[in-house]
């Protein structure tokens, strides 16, 4: 009897399941399935034929933050060529950079899904033109497309100068990838300014509408006074830092190439409107905490790609070479600081603005980061200044009232310099025995300065840094908002 019914039941399981109104259940689509991906793109062609046009070229070619709508075009043709230039990083600041397209960051490229991306380069860097000094030697560049699926032997091979390299390839996933030249030593490629941005779309667009797009791009410098003394423009020449570059101590961490570059021309948006933002943090090597002071990320797409969607952020956290889409409401009228919520990146220039007014004030941003100073034209000046900012702006500002430490504005004429120099030397011992600086102390709720372990060298440079600000009593100083 019990087997009976068994075999009943399961005959009437075998009917349902069969019925018109439970029907077998379709398959999933997989849209990153490899069967419907192009890998076999095309060999990669060499040639010693010389480019002599535009740096860069391509009607999906975006020059500046705010982008430009997709172009339909399902080839792209694109090219970046190699240059090496002087760019200025910060006022005063002249730096040795390389670049893609002549510019830092390079272009960003928009495209879509299933799109083919038909690539050259001409390695230019061996060029003297308009524009462009010779600071560093002519050299071996390539490019690396994250956003490609290539072998890198044959597409990223390395390129001497005067040649060109073409290849082409398809975008089989969205995103928001880097670029950059892959010639060892890579670091100090990136860290020259070879890098940029490639926006894929998915096929079917994105599945929000908005009022704004904008590319934001971190990344860091590590510059250093030419030790030949050379100059651009009547201003100390800077090249790439070695040493600060192994130990991931940037003397510059910025976005779009440019220090507070954002807070001076502010992306415009109005209220109401819906703002999306394009962030890469290049590094090469430090992390980004981005957030946006007064709003919350409505929608984040982890590197760029909507199916990695997450709610109500406040920051997003990116490594070197990640991204993300964030998508946030303007709610009134009012300046919006981006920053990088890692605050020792904030202030050395990771700050911007999405601003609702023309000029906004630049006091607001006054916990948020110090503004660039002029540059000293000696070497040695100039080179404490970069210690002072990379090492002192946390606690410290010059002109814009006490932090954590006292203002430094005036230093030198309320201190001798063998006070100054003993007390950069060894704090710690000088709170053992020195009056003035036990009251200071005090005064500061106890918070001792940090023995620096700095070199007689660097005491000295600092030392002609305390006293070129103080020299320049009535002019802009360091964080004055002028």
């Amino acid at each position: 009897m019990y087997t009976a019914i068994c075999r009943f039941l399961a005959g009437c399981s075998a009917a349902f399941a069969l019925c018109a109104c439970n029907p077998a259940p379709t398959a999933v689509v997989d849209r990153y399935d490899p069967a419907s991906m192009d890998l076999k793109p095309a060999p990669a062609r060499l040639s010693n034929e010389r480019h002599t046009g535009a740096f860069a070229s391509g009607a999906s070619l975006n020059m500046s933050a705010a982008l430009k709508p997709l172009d339909p075009e399902p080839v792209k043709v694109i090219r970046l060529d190699t240059t090496h230039k002087i760019i200025e990083i910060a006022p005063g600041v002249k730096f040795s950079a390389w670049t893609f397209g002549d510019q830092v960051p390079g272009p960003a490229i928009r495209a879509r899904v299933g799109d083919k991306i038909r690539f050259s380069m001409t390695n230019r860097s061996d060029e003297v033109a308009p524009g462009i000094a010779m600071t560093a030697a002519p050299m071996m560049h390539s490019m690396d497309f994250h956003a490609a699926m290539v072998s890198p032997q044959d597409k990223y091979r390395s390129v001497a100068p005067g040649q060109t390299i073409e290849f082409e390839f398809t975008l089989n996933y969205p995103g928001v990838f880097m670029y950059h030249c892959g010639t060892p030593m890579i670091l100090e490629h990136i860290a020259s300014g070879m890098y940029g941005a490639v926006i894929v779309e998915p096929r079917e667009g994105y599945p929000t509408k908005v009022d704004r797009e904008y590319l934001v791009v971190q990344s860091e410098f590590y510059a250093r006074p030419d030790a030949d003394g050379r100059k651009a423009d009547g201003a100390p020449l800077y090249v790439l830092d070695n040493e600060r570059l192994k130990a991931a101590q940037p003397t510059h961490t910025v976005f779009n190439g440019v220090h507070n570059g954002m807070v001076k021309n502010p992306l415009p948006a109005k209220p109401g409107e819906r703002v999306r933002l394009f962030v890469l943090n290049v590094g090469p090597s430090r992390t980004s905490s981005f957030h946006v002071v007064g709003t919350i990320f409505d929608r984040v797409w982890m590197d760029g790609n909507p199916d990695n969607q997450m709610r109500g952020m406040q920051t997003v956290l990116l490594g070197s070479s990640n991204s993300a889409i964030v998508e946030m409401i303007i709610p009134e009228a009012g300046s919006y600081i981006m920053v990088d919520h890692h605050f020792a990146n904030a202030s050395q220039g990771a700050v911007g603005l999405i601003s609702t007014e023309d000029k906004p004030k630049e006091s607001e941003l006054e916990h948020h980061n110090m503004e660039a100073t002029a540059t000293p034209k000696d070497a040695g000046t100039a080179a404490g200044k970069l210690a002072f900012e990379s090492k002192c702006l946390a606690c410290h500002s010059i002109g814009q009232g006490k932090k954590l430490g006292p203002d430094l504005a005036g230093v030198t004429g309320r201190r001798t310099d063998a006070w100054l120099a003993q007390w950069l030397k060894s704090p710690d011992k000088m709170l053992q025995t020195d009056a003035d600086a036990k009251a200071m102390l005090k005064e500061y709720n106890n918070i001792p300065m940090p023995n620096q372990g700095l070199g007689d060298a660097e005491i000295r440079q600092y030392m002609a840094y305390f006293h070129w600000v103080d020299a320049q009593a009535g002019k802009p100083q360091a964080g004055a908002g002028k």
